[in-house]
């Protein structure tokens, strides 16, 4: 049977809440809602960074943060094998579209959008039109390398201004690609598999969108989570934001769309993975912080769908309990093809979740993980955020635990009875035996992960 391609399409700052299916009732997100539908969605999808530079390096290396980027405007190791390479070298082709964000730019020192990523800084991507970093939707610059059937010449981009509106552009770009690979020569009868990732930066603060999609949204009819302090400053902040953060959303939405009616289109629906989730989440005012780096639910949560690719694969459909972070993405990518994955890859391959135990690649079982290890390696110290490292963990029966520097407690959640995180427990005798419980294991976690993060023997 020929190897499935696989896709990753993937926003900025969307967190799990913000959609359809979801039950949010600012947005409409008919396509996703129907890719959930038809495919699997994770209940427990999390990101172990809630930060862009941290949490790519995390899904382009299958890596923790402090083995890949570390903080905001790190760059990644120009050595360090990449999800690309372990595709290419089982034999696909790969691209990667937009945003970037792994080259350690200082926006201190202009405007990111315009830094050129050299060729041996592009992940080993056989195609890469991006950019570093942008935070105008309207005017979305990229550059690159375009390569041919089988990687065997390539084409550089120059430096250009996509027409209207990023995400759209981006879309037309992909798509584009798309085409591109259904008309590929074959070797012997077979055509050549491919991997492509389409990363957008909206719902990207500054949270705009074409009119088509801001019409119908206004401040005064956003409904705010339950967690949205009835301060006059936050939410007039987060009604702003999230006005044009739905709007943006849908706009995404409408793109995802596009992507399944090309690759029916093309024929190339039936043998095509899609996977659709997020770098991390967004606070809008919960909790009275804003966008990222945050261990609380609104900015470590992010959607996770499986769509695509025919029955005859023995896919599962519906939805899934089961922990994944962005560090399981690669890891679990490349399961669903039937591929090796690389030893240097500390995420888990749970690709049996979606191909039947029969499928190629499918292990006849997978042990699902009972934790989520969660870090905030190098804070940014963004106003309305958290200015302070901290470690910490989900667990798969429904609690959350996070520690500050030096191991000292500082959350704890039931998320079961508490999912907008109201009441902490960690400093709550009365809770000390399961503080004791989290403790030792993320202790555990710490040490498992060679990370450097002090914690104390005990709280």
């Amino acid at each position: 049977m020929t190897r499935p391609n696989l896709i990753w399409i993937f926003g900025d700052q969307h967190r799990a809440q913000a959609l359809g299916f979801r039950g949010d009732p600012n947005v409409c997100t008919p396509n996703l809602d129907r890719m959930a539908a038809e495919g699997l969605s994770f209940d427990n999808a999390l990101v172990s960074t809630p930060l862009c530079c941290p949490a790519r390096g995390s899904l382009l290396t299958g890596c923790y943060s402090h083995h890949a980027v570390e903080g905001h405007e790190v760059q990644l190791d120009p050595a360090a094998p990449t999800v690309a390479h372990a595709f290419q070298q089982q034999g696909y082709n790969t691209a990667w579209f937009g945003k970037w964000h792994l080259d350690g730019f200082k926006e201190s020192k202009g405007r990111a959008a315009f830094h050129y990523v050299p060729r041996e800084r592009r992940g080993a991507f056989d195609t890469w039109i991006g950019y570093e970093n942008n935070n105008s939707p309207f005017d979305c610059w990229v550059h690159g390398h375009r390569g041919s059937a089988y990687a065997m010449e390539e084409e550089k981009v120059e430096l250009q201004r996509l027409a209207g509106y990023e995400t759209d552009s981006l879309t037309d770009l992909f798509i584009r690609h798309l085409e591109e690979r259904a008309a590929t020569p074959t070797v012997f009868g077979t055509p050549q598999p491919f991997f492509a990732a389409l990363s957008v930066q909206p719902p990207h603060n500054p949270y705009v969108a074409p009119e088509r999609w801001t019409a119908g949204k206004s401040t005064s009819r956003i409904s705010f989570r339950p967690n949205v302090p009835n301060i006059p400053r936050i939410r007039n902040r987060a009604g702003i934001d999230l006005a044009g953060y739905y709007a943006a959303i849908e706009c995404l939405d409408w793109n995802v769309g596009r992507i399944f009616d090309a690759l029916e289109r093309l024929g190339l629906f039936a043998n095509t993975h899609v996977l659709f989730f997020s770098d991390h989440g967004d606070m809008h005012g919960s909790l009275g912080q804003f966008m990222k780096t945050s261990p609380f639910e609104e900015s470590i949560r992010v959607p996770l769908i499986m769509g695509g690719i025919d029955r005859s694969y023995g896919i599962r459909r519906g939805t899934t309990p089961a922990l994944c972070t962005n560090v399981d993405i690669a890891p679990t990518s490349l399961g669903l093809c039937g591929l090796r994955v690389p030893e240097g890859m500390a995420g888990r391959d749970l690709s049996a979740l979606r191909l039947s135990a029969a499928s190629a690649g499918a292990a006849q079982s997978t042990s699902m993980p009972d934790s989520a290890y969660l870090q905030l390696v190098d804070p940014t110290c963004h106003p309305d955020s958290t200015d302070r490292p901290w470690r910490g963990l989900v667990t798969d029966d429904g609690w959350k635990y996070v520690c500050l520097e030096g191991g000292q407690p500082w959350l704890m959640f039931n998320l079961n009875e508490d999912p907008y995180e109201q009441a902490n427990l960690a400093h709550n005798t009365a809770f000390a035996r399961r503080r004791a419980t989290m403790h030792t294991r993320l202790r555990k976690w710490v040490e498992d992960t060679q990370d450097n993060f002090e914690m104390v023997e005990s709280p």
